[in-house]
């Protein structure tokens, strides 16, 4: 598997056509760095801290979408937990829709920690980045990658031996930080309007640290040059051609004419802050706004005051992170 690394400049002629400062600049001869991404690392059966197995698998040849799985150490889980089938939870990475993966190192220890102490089956989706895909393509690999999922229900011949052997496909969640969350959302809506394969339902949704935003500033959001700022730099970086821009109703749920959120197809939902993050005040927005449509189902706010931006995929061992996990395993086993 390649390393994730910036890539070399090896021509003095060549300039910056378009960057979103310190993450990520492209080139004029097409080339692109993104210097905080971090290395890839393979999948790993049986890790010696956790127990955690993990494997990558091809979702789709055209789309290239892949995934990396984990299942949690069965035997261990069945002598702590009943030995029924685990919950699958289909999980978007974070990164502004423009760098980190699936299989960086980041999210591996990430989730090595997390099915470990949630007992589940996690899918973590390695969808196409902008700005070499710009969206939506994220968003159609994301639900192409759900679709791939549930059509395991029918348990073919060529499905995947872990979601027969281990998912209990009436428990499906989705899941995701970041840009990761908005994914989250956007997929929630559209499962509300298009059947997924087999009639398999989703179950739950996890937003933690949710990107959302729009023209109105709110909460603590400065109000001078509002549309000059990151969020808005990161949007219109990975989907210039978006209508409406940065009211688009997948940056901006409650945008005119975006979807009535009360048509979002889960039972239940979890939306995750932290005090210090940029979005914190999104993320409660997002849920006022979830309250307020008239959605029937089982609404949750969690807050962390003293920490930042996705703390729990940063330090996954911090007691924080260990008190969010937990939160998550109530969310997917009541």
């Amino acid at each position: 598997m390649l390393m994730a690394s910036a890539i070399p400049i090896t021509s003095y002629n060549k300039e910056i056509v378009a960057e979103v400062p310190t993450y990520i600049r492209v080139f004029s001869d097409g080339t692109v760095e993104r210097p905080r991404e971090t290395p890839y690392v393979s999948a790993s059966l049986h890790d010696p801290r956790t127990g955690v197995s993990s494997k990558d698998v091809v979702v789709s040849q055209n789309p290239t979408i892949s995934a990396r799985l984990y299942l949690p150490n069965v035997t261990i889980s069945n002598q702590q937990h009943q030995p029924n089938k685990l919950p699958i939870l289909v999980y978007f990475h974070g990164g502004g829709f423009f760098f980190e993966s699936a299989f960086s190192q980041l999210y591996h220890d990430h989730f090595n920690t997390f099915v470990s102490q949630t007992n589940c089956l996690v899918i973590s989706v390695e969808y196409r980045l902008a700005p070499e895909h710009l969206l939506p393509a994220a968003y159609g690999d994301c639900w192409n990658a759900l679709k791939w999922v549930a059509s395991h229900s029918a348990k073919t011949e060529q499905a995947e031996p872990w979601l027969i052997e281990h998912g209990d496909f009436n428990r499906i969640f989705i899941g995701g930080d970041s840009a990761g969350a908005n994914i989250v959302h956007t997929i929630a809506i559209r499962a509300g309007t298009e059947a997924l394969p087999c009639d398999v339902k989703i179950l739950g949704a996890i937003l933690s640290h949710p990107y959302f935003f729009s023209s109105n500033p709110i909460g603590s959001e400065p109000v001078t040059d509002h549309e000059l700022s990151l969020l808005s730099l990161i949007w219109n970086f990975v989907y210039p051609s978006a209508p409406g821009g940065i009211d688009n109703p997948m940056i901006n749920p409650v945008a005119p004419g975006a979807p009535n959120l009360s048509g979002l197809a889960c039972s239940k939902i979890i939306v995750c802050i932290a005090g210090k993050d940029i979005l914190r005040d999104r993320g409660v927005w997002y849920f006022d706004a979830v309250k307020n449509s008239g959605w029937q189902g089982e609404l949750q706010l969690f807050e962390e005051n003293e920490e930042d931006h996705v703390y729990h995929i940063f330090n996954p061992e911090s007691e924080n992170a260990t008190k969010l996990i937990k939160r998550f395993l109530s969310f997917l086993h009541d």
